[in-house]
């Protein structure tokens, strides 16, 4: 195989159809652009969910050697006092199921949304400790609008410091979430549709401008691969330039906005970080290569029947 001809038919096609390929680079980066950002509000999502609850949670928090409420007279929630909890728990009907968090879970959760680049705020930070944390109950409801009777039964349980039920806060972020996140994946499909179509449309275009030499190339016995593979590296040139702007957008969204404006200035829950963002690069690397190669070994087998 003489892959100088692959390469000099490659820069041919490139310049025949130009306008065409910036066409397909422009539409795969756009929707890679979405598909990413909503893998990252899934990820934002899952994250916050993990930290805060999801609407069908409530958390029961234990006293701890700093509690003052009424049912922490005795300072530190004891054994028994815990055994009566979760006795509770075991028998409500509106309980789905219930685990506990320890005090270092709960610690490990609480430093990894409480950063701060101001050295004071750091210092106090860093001087709080695991045992200065409370264990707690994470309550899943069998249904999200009854809960009032566990809230009500375990709230007055010894031992029970506070019950915190977040869903009218939470709500609407987690909706708010889901609508970005789905409203960025569903523009994104019907991009990868268009993608898909220009892919064909490009093809089509490269072998009627090449006829003659495919033409040719068929009466000397070339291969099949032989005659698809200028084709073949046309996509992926431009699958690999669109995968890189679509990466370079979500890179720049993670260092300006996630790293820049919202970790340095808000505490609220874990954010993202850059494994995340990898993690999202690596998954359009992948969709928008197959996207752009599938299309063009179906089309090249329709337009060039090798």
């Amino acid at each position: 195989m003489q892959l100088t001809y692959v390469f000099s038919e490659l820069g041919n096609g490139l310049r025949r159809n130009v306008s065409m390929t910036i066409a397909v680079v422009v539409t795969i980066f756009v929707s890679l652009t979405l598909v990413g950002m909503g893998l990252l509000l899934n990820a934002q999502a899952d994250k916050a969910e993990s930290y805060w609850g999801s609407k069908l949670q409530i958390t029961v928090f234990l006293c701890n050697q700093n509690s003052t409420t009424a049912n922490c007279v005795d300072g530190e929630v004891t054994g028994p006092q815990k055994e009566a909890i979760e006795k509770v728990l075991d028998d409500h009907p509106e309980v789905a199921s219930w685990r506990p968090q320890s005090k270092q879970e709960a610690y490990d959760k609480w430093r990894s949304a409480y950063v701060s680049e101001d050295e004071t705020e750091q210092r106090v930070y860093d001087s709080i400790r695991p045992s200065d944390m409370q264990e707690s109950y994470w309550i899943s409801l069998k249904n999200p609008e009854q809960f009032m009777g566990i809230k009500s039964q375990v709230a007055g349980l010894e031992g029970v410091n506070s019950v915190r039920d977040l869903r009218e806060v939470l709500s609407p972020i987690y909706f708010w979430m889901n609508v970005m996140k789905w409203g960025a994946v569903g523009i994104a499909v019907f991009l990868i549709f268009a993608a898909v179509l220009q892919v064909g449309n490009t093809i089509r275009l490269a072998a009627f401008a090449r006829r003659r030499e495919i033409g040719i190339m068929r009466l000397v016995g070339a291969s099949s691969l032989y005659i698809q593979l200028p084709f073949l590296m046309e996509a992926l040139v431009a699958a690999l330039v669109g995968v890189a702007l679509a990466g370079a957008a979500i890179a720049a969204f993670m260092y300006f906005v996630i790293y820049g404006m919202l970790r340095p200035t808000s505490n609220i829950m874990p954010y993202i970080d850059w494994g995340d963002g990898l993690w999202s690069i690596g998954w359009i690397a992948v969709i928008g290569v197959a996207l752009t190669l599938l299309p063009t070994l179906v089309m090249t087998r329709k337009y060039l029947k090798v």
